[in-house]
């Protein structure tokens, strides 16, 4: 009897040790306050996390340019970085779901630190006008909020992803699925300053 316990001791150590290896890639947003998952940080040059989006990125200029993204602290060993920005505020009479996609970019070099204005990294995926490329924010006055909220988040992975230009953000999020090292999240705010 008394060398049936060690086995047991030793079944129970590889069975915790393989749910934490197959759960060591899950979708950071449901540990938020586990310190492995917020070292990373994502920052821009052009607002801080929580303010306003300078006009120049927005649909209030002619042809805006995506805002400068500085990434750090990503870890090491990586092979690819993505990056998603999309707005949850819109009004469900817009699109039913109530998210717009802005911004989708895959298979980044794991290389880079700084996502410039304008850049042209990556692959693209589809935002949610169908096409690749950036879409500035563009709430528009008539609905409430008014001010809405822009949330760019970069992830880094342990795998480039196997999609082609113009994956959907769904369709890259999926695949993204049980290979997320680490994320950062940065969130911008606007409000129109044109009248519609």
């Amino acid at each position: 009897m008394k060398k049936i316990y060690p086995l047991v001791i030793l079944l129970v150590i590889i069975v915790v040790a393989l749910a934490a290896y197959k759960y060591r890639g899950r979708e950071l947003t449901s540990e938020p306050n586990n310190p492995i998952y917020n070292y990373m940080k994502l920052e821009s040059s052009a607002f801080k996390n929580n303010e306003s989006i300078p006009s120049k990125y927005t649909c209030d200029a002619t042809s805006p340019p995506n805002p400068p993204l500085a990434i750090s602290n990503v870890p090491a060993g990586i092979k690819s970085l993505a990056l998603t920005m999309d707005d949850p505020d819109v009004p469900k009479a817009l699109r039913p779901d109530g998210v717009f996609d802005h911004w989708v970019l895959f298979n980044i070099s794991p290389d880079i630190v700084t996502i410039p204005e304008g850049a042209k990294i990556g692959t693209g995926g589809n935002n949610s006008t169908g096409k690749p490329g950036y879409v500035g924010p563009c709430p528009p006055s008539q609905y409430e909020p008014s001010e809405h909220r822009y949330f760019f988040r970069i992830y880094a992975l342990d795998t480039e992803l196997n999609l082609k230009e113009g994956a959907s953000k769904s369709e890259v999020l999926t695949a993204m699925n049980g290979h997320i090292l680490a994320q950062a999240e940065l969130v911008g705010r606007y409000r129109r300053v044109q009248i519609e």
